[in-house]
Protein backbone atom coordinates (compact mmCIF):
# COMPACT_ATOMS: atom_id res chain seq x y z
CA UNK A 1 0.00 0.00 0.00
CA UNK A 2 0.96 3.47 -1.05
CA UNK A 3 0.13 6.39 0.49
CA UNK A 4 1.25 10.27 -0.80
CA UNK A 5 0.52 13.92 1.01
CA UNK A 6 2.32 16.96 1.62
CA UNK A 7 3.41 16.67 5.50
CA UNK A 8 3.84 13.65 7.25
CA UNK A 9 3.54 13.97 10.85
CA UNK A 10 5.06 10.80 13.15
CA UNK A 11 3.89 11.61 16.53
CA UNK A 12 0.47 12.90 18.29
CA UNK A 13 1.42 14.84 20.87
CA UNK A 14 1.22 19.03 21.69
CA UNK A 15 3.99 19.75 18.70
CA UNK A 16 2.94 17.03 15.97
CA UNK A 17 -0.56 18.58 16.65
CA UNK A 18 0.23 22.32 16.86
CA UNK A 19 2.31 22.10 13.71
CA UNK A 20 -0.79 19.37 11.76
CA UNK A 21 -2.59 22.51 12.39
CA UNK A 22 -0.98 24.91 10.56
CA UNK A 23 0.08 23.12 7.75
CA UNK A 24 -3.59 21.57 7.28
CA UNK A 25 -3.99 25.51 5.54
CA UNK A 26 -1.44 24.83 3.26
CA UNK A 27 -1.44 21.42 1.98
CA UNK A 28 -2.66 17.35 2.87
CA UNK A 29 -1.10 16.53 6.01
CA UNK A 30 -1.23 12.61 6.86
CA UNK A 31 -0.40 12.27 10.64
CA UNK A 32 0.42 8.84 12.18
CA UNK A 33 0.56 7.28 15.61
CA UNK A 34 1.74 3.88 17.17
CA UNK A 35 -1.67 3.93 19.51
CA UNK A 36 -4.51 5.90 20.08
CA UNK A 37 -3.88 9.39 19.17
CA UNK A 38 -4.11 10.32 22.84
CA UNK A 39 -1.35 8.24 24.22
CA UNK A 40 1.21 11.12 24.10
CA UNK A 41 3.71 12.32 26.60
CA UNK A 42 2.08 15.41 26.34
CA UNK A 43 -1.32 13.72 27.67
CA UNK A 44 0.42 12.97 30.71
CA UNK A 45 1.67 15.94 31.82
CA UNK A 46 1.07 17.33 35.22
CA UNK A 47 2.49 20.58 35.51
CA UNK A 48 1.48 23.59 33.20
CA UNK A 49 3.57 25.45 30.46
CA UNK A 50 5.53 27.92 31.60
CA UNK A 51 5.31 32.15 30.63
CA UNK A 52 5.65 34.85 31.30
CA UNK A 53 1.78 36.48 31.82
CA UNK A 54 2.30 38.30 34.79
CA UNK A 55 3.26 41.80 34.72
CA UNK A 56 5.43 41.92 38.10
CA UNK A 57 7.35 39.33 36.15
CA UNK A 58 9.16 39.08 32.83
CA UNK A 59 11.12 37.86 29.92
CA UNK A 60 14.69 39.13 31.13
CA UNK A 61 14.15 36.61 34.40
CA UNK A 62 12.48 33.24 32.71
CA UNK A 63 15.33 33.41 30.00
CA UNK A 64 17.38 33.69 32.88
CA UNK A 65 16.25 31.07 34.86
CA UNK A 66 16.23 28.51 31.99
CA UNK A 67 19.74 29.73 31.53
CA UNK A 68 20.75 29.00 35.13
CA UNK A 69 18.63 25.80 34.41
CA UNK A 70 20.63 24.91 31.97
CA UNK A 71 23.83 25.04 33.26
CA UNK A 72 25.94 26.76 30.45
CA UNK A 73 24.86 24.67 27.46
CA UNK A 74 21.67 26.34 26.76
CA UNK A 75 21.56 28.31 23.47
CA UNK A 76 20.62 31.69 24.18
CA UNK A 77 18.79 32.57 20.58
CA UNK A 78 16.79 29.89 21.24
CA UNK A 79 15.63 30.61 24.86
CA UNK A 80 14.72 34.23 24.07
CA UNK A 81 12.85 33.63 21.03
CA UNK A 82 10.73 30.47 23.23
CA UNK A 83 10.37 32.97 26.02
CA UNK A 84 9.33 35.73 23.96
CA UNK A 85 6.74 33.82 21.98
CA UNK A 86 5.47 32.00 25.41
CA UNK A 87 2.50 34.61 26.04
CA UNK A 88 0.92 34.33 21.93
CA UNK A 89 1.45 30.58 22.87
CA UNK A 90 -1.07 30.54 25.82
CA UNK A 91 -3.11 32.76 24.14
CA UNK A 92 -3.05 30.54 20.56
CA UNK A 93 -4.12 27.23 22.86
CA UNK A 94 -6.91 29.39 24.36
CA UNK A 95 -7.93 30.15 21.01
CA UNK A 96 -8.23 26.74 19.89
CA UNK A 97 -10.04 25.56 23.48
CA UNK A 98 -7.60 24.84 25.83
CA UNK A 99 -9.17 25.97 29.16
CA UNK A 100 -6.78 26.99 32.36
CA UNK A 101 -7.31 27.60 35.42
CA UNK A 102 -8.29 31.37 36.11
CA UNK A 103 -7.14 33.59 38.80
CA UNK A 104 -9.51 33.35 41.64
CA UNK A 105 -8.85 37.15 42.88
CA UNK A 106 -8.00 38.61 40.09
CA UNK A 107 -6.22 42.29 40.62
CA UNK A 108 -6.03 45.57 38.53
CA UNK A 109 -3.38 44.65 35.93
CA UNK A 110 -2.66 41.53 37.45
CA UNK A 111 -2.27 37.93 35.95
CA UNK A 112 -5.60 36.50 34.73
CA UNK A 113 -4.80 33.20 34.95
CA UNK A 114 -3.90 31.06 38.07
CA UNK A 115 0.17 30.66 38.14
CA UNK A 116 2.22 27.86 39.88
CA UNK A 117 5.86 28.47 41.17
CA UNK A 118 8.22 25.69 39.80
CA UNK A 119 10.93 24.30 41.04
CA UNK A 120 14.03 26.55 38.70
CA UNK A 121 11.62 29.57 38.32
CA UNK A 122 11.62 32.49 40.33
CA UNK A 123 8.28 33.83 39.92
CA UNK A 124 5.13 32.01 39.39
CA UNK A 125 4.67 31.32 35.74
CA UNK A 126 3.45 28.16 35.11
CA UNK A 127 -0.43 28.00 33.58
CA UNK A 128 -2.35 25.00 34.44
CA UNK A 129 -5.22 23.36 34.82
CA UNK A 130 -5.69 21.57 37.59
CA UNK A 131 -2.64 19.35 37.83
CA UNK A 132 -3.78 17.65 34.19
CA UNK A 133 -2.52 20.41 31.85
CA UNK A 134 -1.16 18.31 29.39
CA UNK A 135 -4.65 16.28 28.89
CA UNK A 136 -6.56 19.27 28.52
CA UNK A 137 -4.04 20.58 26.15
CA UNK A 138 -3.96 17.29 23.93
CA UNK A 139 -7.35 17.32 24.59
CA UNK A 140 -8.54 20.74 22.77
CA UNK A 141 -5.66 20.30 20.33
CA UNK A 142 -7.20 16.61 19.14
CA UNK A 143 -10.76 18.19 18.77
CA UNK A 144 -9.26 20.93 16.47
CA UNK A 145 -7.60 18.59 14.45
CA UNK A 146 -10.44 15.89 13.96
CA UNK A 147 -12.83 18.85 12.60
CA UNK A 148 -9.86 19.51 10.33
CA UNK A 149 -10.74 17.72 6.99
CA UNK A 150 -7.25 18.22 5.59
CA UNK A 151 -5.35 16.00 8.13
CA UNK A 152 -5.66 12.39 8.31
CA UNK A 153 -4.51 10.38 11.53
CA UNK A 154 -3.82 7.10 11.04
CA UNK A 155 -3.53 5.27 14.75
CA UNK A 156 -1.92 2.28 15.45
CA UNK A 157 0.70 2.98 13.23
CA UNK A 158 4.63 2.17 13.87
CA UNK A 159 6.87 4.44 11.91
CA UNK A 160 9.59 1.85 10.89
CA UNK A 161 12.53 4.12 8.85
CA UNK A 162 12.73 7.37 7.00
CA UNK A 163 12.65 6.91 3.43
CA UNK A 164 15.50 8.60 2.06
CA UNK A 165 16.84 9.03 -1.45
CA UNK A 166 20.27 8.47 -0.39
CA UNK A 167 19.64 4.63 0.32
CA UNK A 168 18.62 4.61 -3.61
CA UNK A 169 21.29 6.31 -5.31
CA UNK A 170 20.06 9.64 -5.44
CA UNK A 171 20.61 13.30 -2.88
CA UNK A 172 20.29 12.92 0.54
CA UNK A 173 16.44 14.08 1.16
CA UNK A 174 14.41 12.76 3.30
CA UNK A 175 10.94 11.72 1.54
CA UNK A 176 8.68 9.88 3.81
CA UNK A 177 8.81 6.98 5.87
CA UNK A 178 8.04 2.87 5.73
CA UNK A 179 5.06 2.29 8.22
CA UNK A 180 3.60 -0.70 10.02
CA UNK A 181 -0.17 -0.43 10.40
CA UNK A 182 -0.36 -3.19 13.35
CA UNK A 183 -3.97 -4.00 12.98
CA UNK A 184 -3.43 -5.51 9.31
CA UNK A 185 -0.13 -6.47 10.09
CA UNK A 186 1.19 -4.37 6.58
CA UNK A 187 4.20 -2.59 6.36
CA UNK A 188 2.46 0.97 4.11
CA UNK A 189 5.10 3.49 2.10
CA UNK A 190 4.23 6.92 3.05
CA UNK A 191 5.65 9.32 0.66
CA UNK A 192 5.91 13.36 1.43
CA UNK A 193 7.04 16.26 0.31
CA UNK A 194 8.28 17.42 3.80
CA UNK A 195 8.78 14.89 6.71
CA UNK A 196 8.11 16.24 10.43
CA UNK A 197 9.09 14.33 13.52
CA UNK A 198 7.47 15.25 16.67
CA UNK A 199 7.37 11.61 18.29
CA UNK A 200 8.43 12.63 21.52
CA UNK A 201 11.30 11.13 24.04
CA UNK A 202 12.44 7.87 25.29
CA UNK A 203 12.21 7.46 29.11
CA UNK A 204 11.55 3.78 28.35
CA UNK A 205 15.20 2.88 27.78
CA UNK A 206 15.35 3.48 31.62
CA UNK A 207 13.55 0.76 34.12
CA UNK A 208 12.04 3.41 35.90
CA UNK A 209 10.48 6.28 33.91
CA UNK A 210 7.50 8.12 34.04
CA UNK A 211 6.43 8.32 30.30
CA UNK A 212 4.05 5.81 29.08
CA UNK A 213 4.78 2.94 27.56
CA UNK A 214 5.36 4.87 23.69
CA UNK A 215 8.19 6.83 24.61
CA UNK A 216 11.09 4.34 23.28
CA UNK A 217 12.94 7.14 21.18
CA UNK A 218 11.83 6.08 17.67
CA UNK A 219 12.01 9.68 15.85
CA UNK A 220 15.64 9.86 17.43
CA UNK A 221 16.53 6.44 16.41
CA UNK A 222 15.04 6.86 12.88
CA UNK A 223 17.12 9.97 12.28
CA UNK A 224 20.23 8.49 13.40
CA UNK A 225 19.84 5.88 10.93
CA UNK A 226 19.07 8.25 8.26
CA UNK A 227 22.15 9.81 8.66
CA UNK A 228 20.98 12.69 10.64
CA UNK A 229 23.19 14.56 13.26
CA UNK A 230 22.15 13.54 16.96
CA UNK A 231 23.13 15.89 20.12
CA UNK A 232 23.40 16.35 23.49
CA UNK A 233 22.24 13.04 24.17
CA UNK A 234 24.06 12.32 27.71
CA UNK A 235 21.63 14.81 29.02
CA UNK A 236 18.56 13.14 30.29
CA UNK A 237 16.56 14.21 33.06
CA UNK A 238 15.47 12.29 36.02
CA UNK A 239 12.02 13.73 37.66
CA UNK A 240 12.75 13.49 41.40
CA UNK A 241 9.63 12.27 42.29
CA UNK A 242 8.01 9.08 40.60
CA UNK A 243 5.58 7.45 43.27
CA UNK A 244 7.20 3.95 44.34
CA UNK A 245 4.82 1.08 44.27
CA UNK A 246 4.82 -1.94 42.48
CA UNK A 247 0.89 -0.88 41.01
CA UNK A 248 2.13 2.41 40.08
CA UNK A 249 4.21 1.39 36.92
CA UNK A 250 5.06 5.07 35.83
CA UNK A 251 3.06 7.94 38.15
CA UNK A 252 4.71 11.19 38.52
CA UNK A 253 4.00 13.28 41.37
CA UNK A 254 4.63 16.61 40.09
CA UNK A 255 6.55 19.19 40.64
CA UNK A 256 3.99 21.68 41.66
CA UNK A 257 3.47 19.39 44.42
CA UNK A 258 7.12 20.57 46.01
CA UNK A 259 6.73 24.44 44.83
CA UNK A 260 3.47 24.70 46.40
CA UNK A 261 5.14 23.69 50.17
CA UNK A 262 6.28 19.56 49.63
CA UNK A 263 8.99 18.74 51.95
CA UNK A 264 11.29 16.06 51.01
CA UNK A 265 12.15 14.07 53.63
CA UNK A 266 14.45 10.78 54.84
CA UNK A 267 12.98 7.55 55.89
CA UNK A 268 13.65 9.16 59.50
CA UNK A 269 11.28 12.10 58.77
CA UNK A 270 13.65 14.49 58.66
CA UNK A 271 14.16 17.13 55.68
CA UNK A 272 17.23 16.75 53.83
CA UNK A 273 17.41 18.86 51.07
CA UNK A 274 19.23 21.92 52.48
CA UNK A 275 22.10 19.88 53.01
CA UNK A 276 22.66 20.15 49.19
CA UNK A 277 21.17 23.21 47.63
CA UNK A 278 19.88 26.24 49.24
CA UNK A 279 16.99 26.91 47.29
CA UNK A 280 15.77 23.06 49.35
CA UNK A 281 12.92 21.25 47.09
CA UNK A 282 12.94 24.38 44.48
CA UNK A 283 16.44 23.61 43.38
CA UNK A 284 16.85 22.30 39.66
CA UNK A 285 15.38 19.15 39.29
CA UNK A 286 18.70 17.69 38.42
CA UNK A 287 19.99 18.75 41.71
CA UNK A 288 16.93 17.56 43.37
CA UNK A 289 16.93 14.10 41.87
CA UNK A 290 20.72 13.25 42.48
CA UNK A 291 20.17 14.42 46.06
CA UNK A 292 17.48 11.87 46.60
CA UNK A 293 19.83 9.68 45.25
CA UNK A 294 22.14 9.92 47.43
CA UNK A 295 20.45 10.14 50.21
CA UNK A 296 18.67 6.58 49.13
CA UNK A 297 22.20 5.60 49.05
CA UNK A 298 23.56 6.64 51.99
CA UNK A 299 20.84 5.24 54.18
CA UNK A 300 20.01 2.03 52.22
CA UNK A 301 16.85 3.36 51.84
CA UNK A 302 14.32 2.11 48.96
CA UNK A 303 12.53 5.90 48.66
CA UNK A 304 12.53 9.18 50.24
CA UNK A 305 8.77 10.71 51.14
CA UNK A 306 7.50 13.73 49.77
CA UNK A 307 5.39 15.86 52.77
CA UNK A 308 2.55 18.08 52.16
CA UNK A 309 0.48 17.28 54.83
CA UNK A 310 0.91 20.34 56.70
CA UNK A 311 -1.10 22.00 54.12
CA UNK A 312 -5.36 21.89 54.97
CA UNK A 313 -7.02 19.44 53.10
CA UNK A 314 -8.79 21.33 51.16
CA UNK A 315 -6.08 23.26 49.73
CA UNK A 316 -4.56 19.68 48.34
CA UNK A 317 -7.65 19.02 46.51
CA UNK A 318 -8.03 22.01 44.97
CA UNK A 319 -4.53 22.23 43.62
CA UNK A 320 -4.02 18.62 43.28
CA UNK A 321 -7.29 16.81 42.34
CA UNK A 322 -5.81 14.90 39.77
CA UNK A 323 -2.64 13.71 41.68
CA UNK A 324 -4.90 13.43 44.96
CA UNK A 325 -7.57 10.84 42.98
CA UNK A 326 -4.77 8.78 41.65
CA UNK A 327 -2.74 8.42 44.70
CA UNK A 328 -6.06 7.28 46.93
CA UNK A 329 -6.46 4.78 44.22
CA UNK A 330 -3.16 3.70 45.11
CA UNK A 331 -3.76 3.54 48.51
CA UNK A 332 -2.29 6.87 49.58
CA UNK A 333 -3.91 10.48 50.98
CA UNK A 334 -1.51 13.01 50.57
CA UNK A 335 -3.52 15.24 52.94
CA UNK A 336 -2.93 12.94 55.93
CA UNK A 337 0.45 10.93 55.29
CA UNK A 338 4.07 11.88 53.12
CA UNK A 339 4.11 9.69 49.93
CA UNK A 340 7.00 7.39 49.13
CA UNK A 341 9.28 8.71 45.90
CA UNK A 342 11.81 7.75 44.08
CA UNK A 343 13.84 9.46 40.84
CA UNK A 344 12.83 7.99 37.23
CA UNK A 345 13.75 9.08 33.50
CA UNK A 346 11.38 11.66 32.40
CA UNK A 347 13.13 13.99 29.87
CA UNK A 348 15.59 13.51 26.74
CA UNK A 349 17.27 17.46 27.00
CA UNK A 350 19.49 16.34 23.95
CA UNK A 351 17.79 14.37 20.50
CA UNK A 352 18.09 15.26 16.71
CA UNK A 353 20.29 18.49 15.92
CA UNK A 354 17.77 21.50 14.45
CA UNK A 355 17.71 24.78 13.64
CA UNK A 356 15.40 27.65 15.40
CA UNK A 357 12.63 26.73 12.46
CA UNK A 358 12.99 22.73 13.26
CA UNK A 359 15.11 22.06 10.25
CA UNK A 360 17.45 19.16 10.08
CA UNK A 361 20.83 18.58 8.69
CA UNK A 362 18.73 15.96 6.12
CA UNK A 363 16.48 17.93 3.21
CA UNK A 364 12.94 17.37 3.70
CA UNK A 365 13.04 16.15 7.57
CA UNK A 366 12.00 18.39 10.59
CA UNK A 367 12.09 17.53 14.18
CA UNK A 368 10.21 19.06 16.57
CA UNK A 369 9.46 19.14 20.59
CA UNK A 370 11.21 16.56 22.36
CA UNK A 371 12.21 14.35 19.86
CA UNK A 372 14.29 17.84 18.71
CA UNK A 373 17.57 19.01 20.02
CA UNK A 374 16.94 23.10 19.97
CA UNK A 375 19.26 24.47 22.31
CA UNK A 376 16.46 25.53 24.71
CA UNK A 377 17.45 22.95 27.43
CA UNK A 378 21.05 22.82 27.35
CA UNK A 379 22.10 20.67 29.74
CA UNK A 380 19.17 20.48 31.67
CA UNK A 381 15.71 21.47 31.29
CA UNK A 382 13.49 24.09 33.38
CA UNK A 383 10.06 22.62 34.83
CA UNK A 384 7.55 23.32 32.31
CA UNK A 385 9.55 24.45 29.38
CA UNK A 386 8.73 21.66 27.31
CA UNK A 387 5.11 22.05 26.11
CA UNK A 388 5.96 25.69 25.53
CA UNK A 389 8.60 24.19 23.18
CA UNK A 390 6.22 22.06 21.69
CA UNK A 391 4.15 24.83 20.94
CA UNK A 392 6.23 27.54 19.23
CA UNK A 393 8.26 25.26 17.20
CA UNK A 394 5.56 23.51 16.08
CA UNK A 395 3.82 26.60 15.28
CA UNK A 396 7.44 27.73 13.71
CA UNK A 397 8.25 24.89 11.80
CA UNK A 398 4.60 25.44 10.03
CA UNK A 399 5.32 29.01 8.42
CA UNK A 400 9.02 27.87 7.56
CA UNK A 401 7.61 24.52 5.44
CA UNK A 402 5.31 27.20 4.45
CA UNK A 403 7.66 29.26 2.66
CA UNK A 404 8.91 26.38 0.75
CA UNK A 405 7.79 25.89 -3.35
CA UNK A 406 4.92 22.86 -3.12
CA UNK A 407 6.57 21.21 -6.55
CA UNK A 408 8.43 18.69 -4.96
CA UNK A 409 7.74 15.32 -6.67
CA UNK A 410 7.03 12.65 -4.82
CA UNK A 411 10.17 9.87 -6.02
CA UNK A 412 9.70 6.25 -7.59
CA UNK A 413 10.79 4.02 -4.48
CA UNK A 414 10.52 0.13 -4.01
CA UNK A 415 7.64 -0.27 -1.43
CA UNK A 416 9.17 -2.02 1.70
CA UNK A 417 10.37 -5.69 1.25
CA UNK A 418 10.31 -8.53 4.09
CA UNK A 419 12.68 -10.33 1.91
CA UNK A 420 13.04 -14.17 3.54
CA UNK A 421 11.58 -12.86 6.62
CA UNK A 422 9.23 -15.03 8.51
CA UNK A 423 7.11 -15.45 11.36
CA UNK A 424 9.24 -15.57 14.68
CA UNK A 425 8.83 -18.43 16.98
CA UNK A 426 11.01 -17.14 19.45
CA UNK A 427 9.41 -13.76 20.68
CA UNK A 428 10.95 -14.29 24.42
CA UNK A 429 14.27 -12.90 22.79
CA UNK A 430 12.80 -9.56 22.38
CA UNK A 431 10.94 -10.05 26.19
CA UNK A 432 14.86 -11.01 27.07
CA UNK A 433 16.79 -7.69 25.23
CA UNK A 434 14.04 -5.32 26.35
CA UNK A 435 14.11 -6.33 30.08
CA UNK A 436 17.93 -6.63 30.16
CA UNK A 437 18.86 -3.42 28.19
CA UNK A 438 16.63 -1.34 30.49
CA UNK A 439 18.08 -2.46 33.49
CA UNK A 440 22.09 -2.12 32.61
CA UNK A 441 20.70 1.59 31.49
CA UNK A 442 19.63 2.12 34.94
CA UNK A 443 22.53 0.16 36.89
CA UNK A 444 25.20 2.08 34.62
CA UNK A 445 23.74 5.20 32.84
CA UNK A 446 21.30 6.86 35.15
CA UNK A 447 21.69 9.36 37.26
CA UNK A 448 25.54 9.08 38.74
CA UNK A 449 27.79 7.63 36.35
CA UNK A 450 31.63 6.42 35.73
CA UNK A 451 33.98 5.75 33.13
CA UNK A 452 34.08 1.76 34.23
CA UNK A 453 30.23 1.78 34.32
CA UNK A 454 29.82 3.16 30.96
CA UNK A 455 32.67 1.06 29.29
CA UNK A 456 30.30 -1.99 30.48
CA UNK A 457 27.36 -0.25 29.20
CA UNK A 458 28.65 0.19 25.85
CA UNK A 459 30.14 -3.21 25.69
CA UNK A 460 26.48 -4.57 26.48
CA UNK A 461 24.79 -2.96 24.33
CA UNK A 462 26.57 -3.91 21.43
CA UNK A 463 26.15 -7.40 22.09
CA UNK A 464 22.11 -6.64 22.42
CA UNK A 465 22.36 -4.55 18.82
CA UNK A 466 23.81 -7.55 17.26
CA UNK A 467 20.79 -10.04 18.66
CA UNK A 468 18.19 -7.37 17.65
CA UNK A 469 19.54 -6.81 14.10
CA UNK A 470 19.74 -10.66 13.51
CA UNK A 471 16.35 -10.97 14.97
CA UNK A 472 15.17 -8.03 12.52
CA UNK A 473 16.17 -9.15 9.43
CA UNK A 474 14.73 -12.66 10.00
CA UNK A 475 11.54 -11.75 11.05
CA UNK A 476 8.78 -9.74 9.80
CA UNK A 477 8.59 -6.61 11.85
CA UNK A 478 6.64 -6.57 14.94
CA UNK A 479 5.79 -3.02 17.21
CA UNK A 480 8.03 -4.87 19.98
CA UNK A 481 10.49 -5.22 17.97
CA UNK A 482 11.05 -2.20 16.35
CA UNK A 483 10.64 -0.50 20.05
CA UNK A 484 13.23 -2.66 20.90
CA UNK A 485 15.58 -1.96 17.94
CA UNK A 486 14.89 1.88 18.83
CA UNK A 487 15.66 2.06 22.35
CA UNK A 488 18.89 0.23 21.74
CA UNK A 489 20.03 2.92 19.45
CA UNK A 490 18.94 5.30 22.10
CA UNK A 491 21.02 3.95 24.92
CA UNK A 492 23.87 3.30 22.12
CA UNK A 493 23.72 7.20 21.44
CA UNK A 494 23.34 8.20 25.38
CA UNK A 495 26.21 6.47 26.34
CA UNK A 496 28.80 7.50 23.54
CA UNK A 497 27.91 11.40 24.56
CA UNK A 498 28.35 10.42 27.93
CA UNK A 499 31.61 8.94 27.52
CA UNK A 500 32.54 11.68 25.70
CA UNK A 501 32.17 14.30 27.95
CA UNK A 502 35.19 14.06 30.64
CA UNK A 503 33.19 16.59 33.16
CA UNK A 504 30.32 16.66 35.11
CA UNK A 505 27.07 19.34 34.19
CA UNK A 506 23.84 20.27 34.51
CA UNK A 507 21.99 16.22 34.14
CA UNK A 508 25.55 14.52 33.15
CA UNK A 509 27.22 13.69 36.22
CA UNK A 510 30.64 11.05 36.76
CA UNK A 511 32.32 10.40 39.77
CA UNK A 512 35.42 10.33 37.34
CA UNK A 513 34.88 13.97 36.48
CA UNK A 514 33.08 16.13 39.12
CA UNK A 515 34.45 19.15 37.77
CA UNK A 516 32.62 21.08 35.50
CA UNK A 517 35.50 22.03 32.64
CA UNK A 518 34.33 25.41 30.82
CA UNK A 519 36.51 24.11 27.86
CA UNK A 520 33.56 21.84 27.36
CA UNK A 521 31.05 24.14 27.47
CA UNK A 522 29.91 22.82 23.64
CA UNK A 523 27.35 20.73 22.26
CA UNK A 524 28.33 16.90 21.98
CA UNK A 525 27.66 15.60 18.45
CA UNK A 526 27.72 12.12 17.04
CA UNK A 527 26.24 10.98 13.27
CA UNK A 528 26.26 7.54 12.15
CA UNK A 529 29.63 6.99 10.99
CA UNK A 530 30.79 9.84 12.81
CA UNK A 531 32.37 9.34 16.82
CA UNK A 532 30.56 12.09 19.45
CA UNK A 533 32.77 15.31 19.37
CA UNK A 534 32.25 18.41 20.72
CA UNK A 535 30.78 20.98 18.03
Amino acid sequence: MRITCDYLVVGSGVAGLTFALDAAKKGEVVLVTKRARSEANTNYAQGGIAAVLDPADSFDAHVQDTLVAGAGLCHKNAVELCVREGPASIARLQEIGARFDPAEHPKPGGPKLDLHLEGGHSARRVAHTGDMSGREIERALLEAVAAEQNIRVLEEHTAIDLITLAKFGGPEICAGAYVLDVAAGKVVTILARETVLAAGGAGKVYLYTTNPDVATGDGIAMAYRAGAEIRNMEFYQFHPTCLFDPQAKSFLVSEVVRGEGGILRGADGAPFMKRYDERAELAPRDIVARAIDHEMKRTGAEHVLLDITHKPKAFIEEHFPGINAQLKAFGYDMSTEPIPVVPAAHYCCGGVSTDLDGRTSIPGLWAIGEVACTGLHGANRLASNSLLEGVVFGRRASIAIAKHEAGRVWPDVPDWDSGEAGTSDEAVVITQNWDELRRLMWNYVGIVRSTKRLRRAARRIALLQEEIAEYYWNYFVTRDLLELRNIATVAQLIVECAAARRESRGLHYTIDHLETDGRMARDMVVKRGVPAHLA
